[in-house]
């Protein structure tokens, strides 16, 4: 992209809410258009290929698919496109997940206000963004003698999973909420204890507690 192009923009979020606060941040640069936005993962893959944006803003948490399975999606058919993940997490929670899967940059909604139109520059110009704190931490990890924490070894539903317990959530709640049958989620459950070396739902609340892994 050169300088002076537009950067057209597409928003996936299932709050149209933050979809409408979003755009009045955007509405302030010049170089900056909303050509696009969907309420769930699967609009978001779909109406992405009719806007032909260069950046997509892209909930982490949709209702239909985890924002982590629309990236890779996105990122199959799109290669060279930017997504800038955006969450209400803390940046440590997903924020890996999210650039190991092709992410250009990774937001809280918190900061987005402040970082947004910086950061959607940044990734637009084909570099990775993330905020000073999360780059602390990215270079803490790769640091001598770093072995990864057990819930690293999960795979992102899985990780899903284990934070909704966590959170308090049933299994048949996580089924709903995530479009998927009990069986899943329950084999989900089984394959994390397992990875983690924990023994029930108590100890997995504990383990996420203690690792800030959950608010």
């Amino acid at each position: 992209m050169t300088e002076k192009t537009t950067i057209r923009v597409f928003i996936a979020d299932d709050h149209a809410i933050v979809r409408e606060g979003l755009k009045q941040i955007l509405a302030e640069s010049r170089d900056i258009i909303v050509a696009g936005e969907a309420e769930n993962g699967v609009d978001a893959i779909k109406l992405f290929r009719k806007a032909k944006c260069h950046v997509m803003l892209l909930d982490i948490s949709m209702p239909d698919r985890s924002g982590i399975d629309v990236l890779k999606q996105l990122k199959k058919e799109h290669p060279e496109m930017a997504v800038l993940m955006l969450s209400m997490h803390r940046e440590d929670q997903y924020a890996i997940r999210s650039l190991k899967a092709g992410a250009a940059g990774y937001l809280t909604k918190q900061s987005a206000p402040q970082e947004l139109v910086v950061a959607i520059r940044q990734v637009a110009a084909g570099q990775k963004y993330v905020s000073a704190a999360l780059a602390q931490e990215l270079a803490s990890q790769l640091g001598d003698g770093y072995d990864g924490a057990p819930h690293e070894a999960l795979s992102d539903r899985e990780y899903q999973t284990l934070t909704m317990i966590a959170s308090g959530k049933t299994v048949s709640a996580i089924a709903e909420e995530l479009s998927l049958s009990v069986k899943t989620i329950s084999e989900y459950r089984s394959r994390l204890l397992v990875k983690m070396k924990l023994k029930n739902s108590a100890e997995l609340t504990h383990y996420a507690i203690k690792n800030q892994l959950i608010e």
